[in-house]
């Protein structure tokens, strides 16, 4: 017999045999016990053949911004396939399984790491978030900066980083709204340390959370709500010369780092990171905060999504940000926008412009309409300091 069932806590001794053989790793008798108290609020779907666990996908329930709106999205992770099941198309039915169960959820948004981006394109997944990588020799770290205010370091506050971290979150589109719990087991680490910058009247602009060792001073995650608090914590970083040769840190693509230090010829590379999909596609757009109206009557665009094909067809935006679908005639399908599922996620993310992706035939339909939809999509890079 064959089928696909929701996993419980019962199943938890198969779902971890398979996670610990398909990613190949060991976990400690405290380590299995945290994954098992992550795993708590997770969505488990298993690939059962003979009632014996073939493949698996965990969903997570999260939610994110996009341009400082709150959007409800399943985050993909842990997918993985017993060697004698491959290539029998299991994980395809789990990741259809899994869209139907996000749509029936209001997880209009699905997030994951590939393994690969070409097999997770198949399926309506796009590339949409990026890192900027550096590595600088501290020497290098320098800056007519003066700052204002003072750095100290503190034990675990989430409350105040929560804060600090969410004011930040909201100026990139895709961060992943927190909760304390996923501060306590995705974020703060036994082994780092937490400095927070605070400026003259003693409120807290920035925070910065890291590790020394082998001469590295490694961010593990920086925020802040002002430039001065910014500057603030790379003036605390600087103050580790004596005992560190090079900082490791991660930001987001646009970060401007190299524009405040004297010396930016350090290495900076640009990784590609998290996929993203669009679930759901005429709630999507229902919700999704437009920037402009429309100087014209209406925008028509046409989606495709050759997966999930419940989302392909014809929307109609209109000059009060209504939405509906439509049905067109094969006259009118000439005019409007026309995009994979894929392309749209890329543009309505942020990640690219709907010109950048008309440019290079990503994109197609009449330029007036891909004008229009440039002008109403709010130009927000995107970013993700997260990871499952």
């Amino acid at each position: 017999m064959q089928q696909i069932r929701q996993l419980t806590k019962a199943d938890y001794g198969d779902i971890f045999a398979l996670s610990q053989f398909a990613f190949q790793y060991e976990l400690s008798e405290a380590a299995l016990a945290k994954k098992e108290e992550e795993a708590n609020r997770h969505a488990i779907w298993g690939w059962m053949v003979d009632e014996q666990l073939a493949a698996k996908m965990h969903i997570v329930p999260l939610s994110c911004y996009i341009h400082e709106r709150e959007f409800a999205m399943g985050g993909i992770s842990s997918v993985a396939t017993w060697p004698e099941h491959r290539r029998k198309g299991l994980v395809k039915d789990l990741l259809y399984h899994g869209l139907e169960q996000m749509k029936k959820n209001g997880q209009t948004l699905s997030f994951l790491h590939p393994f690969s981006v070409p097999f997770y394109r198949k399926f309506g997944w796009e590339l949409t978030f990026t890192e900027k990588h550096y590595s600088i020799p501290i020497e290098k770290l320098r800056g007519s900066w003066n700052p204002a205010g003072y750095v100290r370091r503190i034990h675990r506050d989430i409350p105040l980083l929560h804060k600090i971290y969410s004011s930040y979150a909201k100026k990139f589109s895709g961060t992943l709204i927190r909760d304390e719990k996923w501060w306590e087991q995705r974020v703060l680490k036994d082994d780092q340390h937490i400095a927070v910058a605070y400026n003259e009247k003693n409120h807290a602009e920035g925070y910065v959370i890291y590790r020394v060792k082998n001469n590295t001073f490694s961010v593990s995650e920086i925020a802040y709500t002002s430039i001065n608090g910014w500057k603030l914590l790379l003036q605390f970083i600087t103050n580790h010369d004596s005992m560190v040769e090079k900082i490791d840190m991660v930001a987001p693509e646009s970060d401007h780092l190299s524009l405040l230090v004297d010396e930016p010829r350090f290495e900076q590379r640009i990784i590609p990171y998290f996929m993203a999909r669009i679930v759901d596609v005429l709630t999507f757009l229902k919700k999704y905060p437009f920037e402009n109206k429309l100087s014209d009557d209406n925008l028509v665009l046409h989606v495709e999504d050759s997966f999930f094909q419940q989302n392909s067809g014809t929307y109609q935006l209109d000059r009060e940000g209504n939405i509906e679908r439509i049905h067109v005639n094969q006259t009118d399908a000439k005019v409007g926008v026309h995009c994979t599922i894929q392309m749209l996620t890329s543009m309505f993310l942020g990640y690219k412009r709907p010109f950048e992706l008309y440019q290079v035939g990503l994109v197609k339909g009449d330029e007036r309409s891909v004008s229009e939809l440039e002008q109403m999509i709010p130009n927000q890079q995107t970013f993700f300091a997260d990871f499952f």
